[in-house]
């Protein structure tokens, strides 16, 4: 069984207080795309949305990053033609805010995906770098077969979206699919 991830593909990451920028909006539509099929195909589809709560300076991102994804402002809203398919598909997607860069982290997703005895995690969304690292990292160690949609994720960071993408295939072995097909990179 496999499942979609879909990870903090938000207003703030992608024109907003955080973005991403041109790499993360050309990559609205295969997003909206990806997340219609595995929907209309009944497979388990995540949304993996970071929560920040205002002036939270315990928070570890507090020092490294300006404030973004805040509880109750539009940065968290789904950006774009995501949010449409969201809206037509919720009843068949699991929306799960997430505190730390890693999906897995402080949240309920393990146990959702082994309840529903999935071993294979696709993942799209942003930053390839930092939460899309982070949630492939913790899915390679769980034992998960990981697929990143390499026309699917983006960073604001050139280089470190260069290197993740060599990293989820050298080092976590997982596969990179671009148009649905395995790609090197």
């Amino acid at each position: 069984m496999k499942a979609l991830i879909v990870i903090d593909y938000t207003v703030d990451f992608v024109v907003g207080s955080l973005p991403c920028g041109q790499p993360a909006i050309d990559i609205e539509r295969r997003i909206a795309e990806l997340t219609e099929s595995f929907a209309a195909q009944d497979e388990f589809v995540v949304m993996a949305v970071d929560l920040h709560e205002r002036d939270d300076a315990y928070h570890p991102e507090h020092k490294l990053f300006p404030p973004h994804n805040i509880r109750g402002t539009d940065g968290r809203n789904l950006y774009g033609e995501l949010d449409d398919v969201y809206r037509n598909r919720r009843e068949s997607i699991y929306w799960m805010d997430k505190t730390r860069y890693s999906a897995f982290s402080g949240t309920d997703l393990e146990l959702r995906l082994r309840e529903r005895h999935i071993d294979e995690l696709h993942l799209v969304g942003v930053c390839t770098d930092i939460c899309v690292l982070h949630t492939a990292v913790d899915a390679y160690n769980k034992g998960y077969a990981v697929f990143v949609h390499e026309d699917a994720v983006a960073s604001f960071n050139p280089a470190g979206h260069d290197w993740a993408l060599q990293h989820f295939q050298n080092t976590l072995g997982a596969v990179l699919l671009r148009d649905g097909q395995t790609v090197r990179v």
